[in-house]
């Protein structure tokens, strides 16, 4: 038996249509959690952060959702040391903003990581995209851009993008 590919809707019929990324643009405005469920609304929650300094929060958040689904021991280990080295340990390169004690307890325990290591530290930081964040991403050109589908001359090429990477 065949399987639809998931970009893929079924309209009800014995045919089968390329679901357009951006039909859910809506549905981000209903919640955090709308806009992170759908890879579009990642794309452009993404780009909006980049204007504002703040990206490492929403790489940082996918990159923990890419560790939970992790199946070997030697992978999760690579990945933890990856995760920490990149964004959690003092002077990282896209080190995130977490307390102290947060920052301490994964640090003790990044040489035996559990598949929970950073969810402390995922937690604080979908707390504050979730509260700073997102109710400025609902204001922004982007989102407004994307709502409206405007023809700003800036606001094609990030639809274009969300249109090209949410078909892969």
């Amino acid at each position: 038996m065949w399987k639809i590919p998931k970009r893929f809707s079924f309209t009800g019929r014995l045919c089968c249509f390329p679901k357009d990324p951006l039909d859910d643009v809506e549905t981000w405005g209903e919640s955090v959690d709308k806009l992170l469920s759908c890879k579009a609304g990642q794309i452009a929650f993404r780009e909006f952060l980049k204007s504002e300094f703040s990206e490492e929060n929403i790489l940082f958040w996918l990159a923990c959702e890419e560790y939970k689904k992790i199946k070997t021991v030697p992978e999760m280990i690579s990945s933890a040391n990856r995760i920490y080295s990149e964004f959690v340990q003092t002077e990282a390169p896209k080190q995130i903003n977490i307390d102290w004690g947060t920052r301490e307890s994964i640090t003790k325990n990044i040489s035996q990581p559990t598949l929970t290591s950073f969810d402390t530290a995922q937690k604080l930081i979908y707390s504050l995209m979730a509260r700073d964040c997102y109710p400025r991403f609902l204001k922004s050109d982007i989102y407004q851009g994307l709502l409206r589908r405007d023809s700003s001359p800036q606001l094609p090429p990030l639809e274009t993008t969300l249109v090209a990477l949410t078909s892969l």
